[in-house]
């Protein structure tokens, strides 16, 4: 018996796209079925215009499909990837959480895990702010969040973040200890909805 998770993310230029398909893979792992799913974009086709790369990313990522609500009452747990708005989550992914009232006075999301991930252009960028920024709604949902902490020594070499895996992209798309860092998080994530469901021994 697998346990099903969901990986909802936006990316512009493709650094949380990497990184959501490398947690993905890491969940699949651990036992999970997974889904993966990219929210609708938000600006206009003259502002992506703007920027070669986020044009050629958004068009090459066409095929992945579009997050739903029904995705969240599929799934068993969660990984939400965004980039970093001014230390905050990015307004396309804000804006599926906050359609998830309905689901929420359902009690939908409650006891179910999660876990975050983001990038941002400098390492101080707002990589941390914007994870505790996400985490505030799954507080409201009653979600379990399932943090990476410093449980594998995958975190310290990606740079030592404890509340998810987070990518400076000021020197490109992420490395090898980045998209570890991240299979291991979504790993970490498929094990621990596993012994919650009861599917694994106890430690």
């Amino acid at each position: 018996m697998t346990v099903k998770i969901a990986v909802f993310y936006y990316s512009a230029t493709g650094n949380v796209h990497a990184l959501a398909l490398a947690l993905a893979e890491g969940a699949e792992k651990g036992g999970a079925e997974v889904r993966l799913r990219r929210v609708t974009e938000l600006a206009l086709d003259a502002v992506v215009d703007t920027n070669p790369a986020w044009r050629a990313h958004l068009d090459a990522t066409r095929d992945v499909e579009v997050a739903a609500l029904e995705d969240l009452e599929w799934a068993d747990a969660y990984a939400f990837g965004t980039p970093t708005r001014y230390g905050n989550v990015a307004a396309p992914l804000k804006q599926f959480i906050d359609s998830t009232g309905g689901l929420w006075q359902q009690g939908a999301m409650a006891d179910k895990p999660v876990t975050g991930f983001t990038s941002a252009h400098n390492t101080h960028g707002g990589n941390e702010s914007t994870l505790l920024a996400l985490y505030n709604s799954f507080y409201h949902w009653g979600s379990l969040i399932v943090p990476p902490g410093y449980t594998d020594m995958s975190v310290y070499a990606a740079g030592g973040n404890p509340y998810g895996t987070a990518h400076p992209s000021a020197a490109g798309g992420p490395d090898d200890k980045g998209l570890h860092a991240a299979r291991y998080q979504g790993e970490r994530l498929a094990r621990t909805t596993r012994r919650l469901k009861g599917l694994v021994p106890q430690d």
